[in-house]
This record gives structure tokens, sequence and C-alpha cells, in this order.
């Protein structure tokens, strides 16, 4: 393992209730890094980040968080990291400057006023400091959260799906400012249900039910995958779907707005498969690229179930 990684980890587990919710599971992260975790609910994406950055203390495997042993100096680790919970955790009927100050006197920040008023100028909530968190939209309420992991200045930031319940245009502003802190040099480690926020990530693991199925680019992903997807438009697309799930050589039909992605891993037997559907008058065949929609959605058909495990 290297000290140059933030993150550089090897055979974590977790086990809770006699089910491994974590298994094996070994990456690396460079400092600067936007590094996106993927994988349906229950799959141990919380978990895995937590023990990562020192959070939560793994049953077995090793490895270091910000040049420190995750397990003997988990507590050095967290004083570096900026955590922000997927539920909205500051005190509501306190302002925002109140929540701030709070936040500050807990991790003891040095010029603790400066800090707060430096704080509420950089993420745009000076004009509204005095306003009780409670009554802030979902959009806001995330800008907050953001300001109160980054008053102590973290190297590593921590996000457990940080945009659930925000609309787009705050989604978007938010994505901005992740990608500002990383050119600061700032890591984060973020999970996420939202494959748009996924390909804004600069590498991804997908995990499914405990196990590390993938890392990469977004465009390693799809490329390992080894997906050939066809987008199919026209009449009765539901009776469509149906047929064209019995058919062996299609690995999965995924209805996309008013057309349907048709995939398949073997190219030439797809496309032999297919040439019955083609010949349909009214439809129109158009050869895709899978989206990393069509990759997760199937890795999360075909991982393995480890409730019972």
């Amino acid at each position: 393992m290297s000290d140059a990684a933030v993150i550089d980890v090897e055979g974590l587990t977790k086990t809770f209730g006699g089910r491994r919710v974590v298994d094996d599971f070994s990456i690396r992260v460079e400092r600067g890094q936007i590094f996106g975790f993927l994988g349906p609910n229950g799959s141990g994406k919380t978990t895995t980040i937590r023990m990562l950055c020192g959070l939560l203390t793994p049953d077995g495997g090793r490895g270091t968080c910000l040049g420190h042993d995750i397990i003997r100096e988990s507590a050095l680790i967290k004083r570096q990291v900026g955590y922000m919970t997927q539920r909205f955790s500051l005190y509501e009927d306190l302002s925002i400057r109140e929540n701030l100050d709070f936040i500050a006197r807990v991790y003891e920040v040095p010029e603790r006023q400066h800090a707060v008023g430096a704080a509420l100028e950089r993420l745009g909530l000076a004009k509204r400091s005095a306003q009780l968190a409670g009554q802030l939209s979902g959009g806001w309420k995330q800008r907050l959260a953001l300001a109160a992991c980054l008053l102590h200045n973290p190297r590593l930031l921590l996000l457990d799906e940080p945009t659930a319940g925000v609309d787009p245009n705050a989604r978007r502003e938010f994505w901005n400012r992740i990608h500002m802190l990383a050119a600061e040099g700032i890591t984060v480690l973020v999970s996420t249900h939202y494959m748009d926020e996924a390909e804004r990530c600069h590498r991804l693991a997908y995990i499914a039910y405990g196990k590390l199925l993938i890392t990469g680019t977004a465009a390693e992903v799809i490329a390992h995958s080894n997906l050939t997807t066809w987008s199919v438009s026209g009449p009765d697309l539901f009776g469509l779907a149906a047929e064209l799930r019995n058919v062996p050589a299609i690995t999965m039909v995924v209805p996309f707005g008013s057309t349907l992605h048709v995939s398949g891993t073997d190219a030439p037997v797809l496309d032999a498969a297919l040439d019955h559907f083609r010949a349909r008058p009214g439809t129109l065949w158009i050869p895709a690229e899978p989206s990393l929609e069509d990759v997760f959605i199937r890795m999360m058909d075909e991982a393995p179930d480890n409730f019972n495990a």
C-alpha cells in the first residue's frame, strides 16, 4: 500500500447480525479525486465509506486514510474528515449562523467567528444567516450541511447521497461546488443513485450485496461491461418488451422514455436474434451506446444476494 494515496485499503470486511455486509473490499483513492460509490439500497455503500475513513472499525482487512492506519489511528482521521449524511442532521430550531457556530465549537476551530463568516460567504449563506434552519428548502439545507462539513478545513469529504430530495438546479450548483473543492485538493467520496451524478465523478466503484464488482472511470466501466445496445421506437413498446425478454440472447430490456434499450453481451448473436423484430413495420432500431444506467442495471441483476449469507 502506498502513502501517496489518500485512501489505500485491502480486504475490508464487516458483519452485522451474522450477515457480511462488506466482503473483502479493496480500493485506492488519490488526492483531489471525486470517487463515486454506486449500488442498490442495502449494498454496503455507507458501511464501506465509514470504514474507509475510520468512522467504523472493520472486522478484517487493513489500510490507511490520510496517512493514518484506519484501525489504530481512527481518531486522527476523524479530525480531518467532513461527513455529510443523507438526512439533514443539523438543528432546525437554530439559525444558519448558530448552527455553524455550534459546529465550529465542537471542532474547536481557531478564530471561530471569522471561520463561520467565511463559511457563510463561501456557500452564499450570508444574507440568510439569521434564518432558522428548519425554514430552509432542501437546496438551502444542503448548502448549510456542506458549509458545516467544511468549517474545520477537512482534507476528505464523505457525502452520503447528498442530493436526495433536491431540485435539479440545486443539484447542479452543488456538483459545481464539489468540483471546485476537488480542484483545491480536497478528496471526495460520494454515494449516489443518480447516473448523471455518477458521470460527474472522476472514478466509480459499484458495490452490490457487500462485494466490489468493478471500479474505474465511467468510460472504463461501460467498456468493461461488453454490452451491445440497440434503441428501438415504435408502436406497442410494452408488448414488444415482453417478447424481447423471452429471447435468450437478450440480456436486458429497459424502457427509456419513448424508446426501449435492448442489450446483450454477444454482439453477433444479439444481431441475429433481433433480425425478426427489426423487420416489423413501424419500428425503428438504432445502434446505441450503452449508458451507465444500462451497465449498473445489468450488474444489479447479476449480483448474488447475500441476505441469507
